[in-house]
């Protein structure tokens, strides 16, 4: 960053939108004015802590900065933004910020003050209240059509993505594997056949996927298969861990399913 931005600039990352000096406090801050939730991985070792909710923060800036939808006081001396999550009085919660005043003009113009909801008289400055990030307008994208066809890459599922298989099966001979998998996906279509709502959508590169249960070892999931939309048909390359399906879904909103838990 060599010149500082403006009040009005939204960079896409909220790291240079804002400074935030302590990004672990800052979660914690959050996550104790938020309704309760898991905000940590269950299957995965912590890179830091609550790290879904840190994805989360980070994401949902990300998609606030392409709707434009921050808003700030007269004076440009405050800014906030809806984080789309909500007190457990059911108040909605914004993070907070205040003009930076050091001098050093690579530092960005944002500092990070606090969260308030709405409730409270911190959020009296700004004129209006932004509105929550929104990140689909056709709600069929969120519902999978079992009428159309899946298209699966077997071979690209198993060559790129073996290290998130359970480890267990991670030795088997590839021929053994593929047909496994193929079984595990097999399966998975039936399930998402009878009970649509298996699947769980996520947002990812702009866009809305679908996530379908895949299970090598029994009944409980082992992963998420990721599946794309096409006007005509569905395609299916590539698997996530159930931690890393867990952090794109609640992007949108926390699942409630049976299989995809934190």
């Amino acid at each position: 960053m060599t010149q500082r931005l403006k009040a009005y600039d939204l960079p896409e990352s909220l790291y240079d939108y804002a400074m935030i000096p302590a990004p672990e406090e800052t979660c914690d801050s959050l996550a104790s004015i938020a309704e309760p939730e898991t905000w940590d991985y269950q299957n995965s070792p912590q890179p830091h802590l609550k790290p879904i909710l840190r994805n989360y923060l980070k994401y949902t800036y990300k998609r606030i900065a392409e709707e434009k939808k921050v808003s700030i006081t007269n004076d440009d001396n405050f800014s906030c933004f809806n984080t789309g999550l909500i007190t457990p009085n059911q108040e909605q919660i914004f993070m907070v910020f205040e003009k930076n005043n050091l001098a050093d003009p690579n530092t960005p113009y944002w500092h990070f003050r606090n969260f308030a909801s709405s409730g409270q008289r911190e959020v009296n400055k700004f004129s209006k209240l932004p509105d929550m990030a929104h990140y689909f307008d056709d709600p069929s994208c969120l519902v999978y059509d079992t009428r159309k066809e899946l298209r699966v890459n077997v071979e690209h599922i198993v060559e790129d993505n073996k290290t998130r298989f359970p480890t267990e099966i991670q030795t088997m001979n590839q021929i053994m594997l593929r047909n496994l998998v193929d079984g595990a996906i097999n399966s998975a279509k039936e399930k998402v056949k009878r009970n649509y709502k298996v699947a769980i959508p996520q947002y990812y590169n702009s866009s809305i996927q679908l996530l379908l249960p895949v299970s090598f070892t029994g009944v409980k999931a082992d992963l998420a298969l990721v599946v794309e939309r096409f006007p005509d048909f569905y395609r299916a390359t590539t698997c996530l861990t159930l931690d890393m399906a867990y952090n794109n879904a609640r992007q949108i909103t926390r699942p409630d399913r049976d299989w995809l838990l934190p």
